[in-house]
């Protein structure tokens, strides 16, 4: 990137910034739930609209929270925390959990919840 230190404050082009668009907003949910089949995973629509996704043998789970999570550390609502997926672990090996914001595209979720299904196996 050319600058000029002769020149007082930041001087540059917008071809040296290489500028981006980038994926914002929501998007659709259900490019993520739609990767899950009624075979092979339970799916709940609660009261409030949120959606549980858990796998037949209890160990994976999502969870959709269009207007932030309930019961946090105050008991009401974890504000902005949209999505929430958790795999179980092992004796011999530790699970994890990761959540996303309400305002996280659906097709970030959706890449992160299909490379975590393409690592599933049946035993």
């Amino acid at each position: 990137m050319a600058l000029d230190a002769t020149q007082p404050g930041f001087a540059t082009t917008a071809a040296a910034l290489r500028l981006r668009s980038w994926e914002l907003g929501v998007g659709q949910p259900m490019q993520v739930i739609d990767q899950f089949t009624e075979a092979d995973f339970t799916h709940i629509v609660d009261d409030r609209a949120d959606v549980h996704i858990s796998s037949r043998d209890g160990r994976f789970y999502l969870g959709y929270f269009p207007n932030g999570r309930p019961g946090g550390p105050d008991k009401d609502w974890v504000t902005g925390e949209g999505w929430v997926i958790a795999v179980t672990g092992a004796a011999d090996v530790s699970g994890y959990r990761m959540s996303f914001g309400t305002e996280t595209p659906a097709e970030i979720i959706a890449a992160v919840v299909a490379q975590i299904l393409a690592t599933s196996r049946p035993l």
